[in-house]
């Protein structure tokens, strides 16, 4: 004899010869009656079913909890952490793209970060919608991982203020911000870019925002690009508010037509293809938002005369004026990214028309278009808030006989 495990009990026994039906194994303990061997396996067989029916059972369950989470929940590559699908990071979240798309993102249910530079006057309002603020800033690479901790999605909607570098926030700042991602494995990035801007490479800015969208494509992050041709606020600061102050605008006589588009609406679609893509069918593609019609200066100007009832004071700038300032500023190291910015302004000035066709767009992203403001829409709706406020107020235009 020797020693074996026991088949009925899991405990080992001796081993006999001479009582086993097949020799030379046979459990040691006093034998039992067929019928208790029998009961035996069946009550064995019982153990066996019903662990294997409760183990499908919290499969199943499992399994269904796992779709449920499927939606708003995947793994990171970092260290494996659960991040939600719905947490997001949007930077320059107090400019005028990046507050609406916070503003859209908490209404549609997502859970919004915003990194914003330490200053000496909060962004209160982004804490009062909902989201959370944190400080970081693109030249100070070391600011980015801490703000990139659990997060799904970047909305990268920054770009360099006007006493700012072009270079440094948004080339240098950019990169750093894109290799943080990679090293954090985001595991998607949305970056704003111009329409056009690769038809004018000469143009820094223009030559910086194509440059960033070939860096994101080889960083091998999942990303989208929208190509933006201009925004309906710029025409606030640039003549609306000009024209009601009864100061003079600068405009030129090229027929240059811009498809202006509310930020608003911008937001909308930006939302509606990160949703998209989380369905996987935006992948990796660059995306055009353009308004529904496209504007000279002249129609601009226009447009504000009639809602403001009041006659502009039109400056006319030549186009060789501004070629000419271009190359005498870049002479001087202080006024180089002035000249930056006049080159922009040069190509706006060049009988060019910043406007696509959006039918496919809308309807890959199921939006109505309908629902997209015209610039008309927009300035009445500025200027009848604006003029009302004035009467509130009991304040006096220049302009005419009546009381704002």
């Amino acid at each position: 004899s020797g020693r074996g495990r026991c088949s009925c009990s899991g405990s080992t026994q001796v081993i006999g010869h001479s009582s086993s039906p097949r020799p030379g194994v046979a459990c040691a303990r006093p034998s039992t009656s067929t019928k208790q061997v029998v009961v035996g396996k069946n009550a064995r067989k019982f153990r066996y079913h019903h662990l294997r029916h409760v183990a499908k059972a919290e499969a199943s369950e499992a399994s269904r909890e796992a779709g449920d989470a499927k939606a708003t929940e995947t793994t990171a590559g970092l260290g494996g952490t659960p991040v939600k699908r719905t947490s997001l990071l949007v930077v320059g979240a107090t400019g005028t793209l990046g507050r609406q798309v916070v503003r859209r993102a908490l209404d549609d249910g997502y859970e919004v970060r915003c990194l914003v530079r330490a200053r000496e006057n909060p962004a209160d309002f982004l804490r009062d919608w909902g989201a959370i603020v944190v400080n970081g800033d693109l030249l100070k690479p070391e600011t980015l991982p801490p703000a990139l901790v659990g997060v799904h999605t970047v909305i990268d909607c920054a770009t360099g203020r006007p006493e700012e570098s072009v270079k440094k926030v948004d080339w240098e700042g950019k990169v750093a911000l894109i290799q943080t991602c990679q090293a954090m494995k985001i595991q998607k990035y949305i970056f704003f870019s111009i329409f056009n801007c690769d038809k004018h490479t000469n143009v820094p800015l223009m030559n910086i925002k194509l440059s960033t969208e070939k860096f994101l494509e080889e960083s091998g992050l999942d990303y989208t690009v929208i190509r933006l041709c201009g925004f309906m606020q710029a025409v606030i600061s640039q003549y609306a508010v000009p024209i009601l102050e009864e100061k003079s605008v600068y405009g030129t006589d090229d027929q240059t037509k811009v498809a202006y588009m509310d930020s608003t609406d911008v937001a909308r679609l930006t939302l509606a293809a990160l949703k998209q893509d989380d369905a996987g069918e935006l992948k990796k593609r660059v995306l055009t938002f353009a308004g529904p019609q496209a504007f000279t200066i002249q129609q601009v100007i226009g447009l504000c005369e009639r809602y403001a009832g009041a006659d502009a004071k039109v400056t006319k700038v030549p186009m060789w004026w501004l070629s000419a300032t271009r190359v005498l500023t870049s002479f001087f190291q202080w006024t180089v990214d002035v000249t930056d910015r006049m080159a922009f302004a040069e190509v706006l000035s060049s009988n060019e028309s910043f406007v696509a066709p959006m039918e496919e767009t809308y309807a890959e992203l199921g939006v109505d278009p309908n629902q997209t403001t015209t610039l008309e829409m927009y300035l009445q709706d500025y200027y009848s808030k604006v003029l009302k406020r004035l009467k509130e107020v009991g304040a006096e235009s220049r302009q005419g006989d009546y009381y704002l």
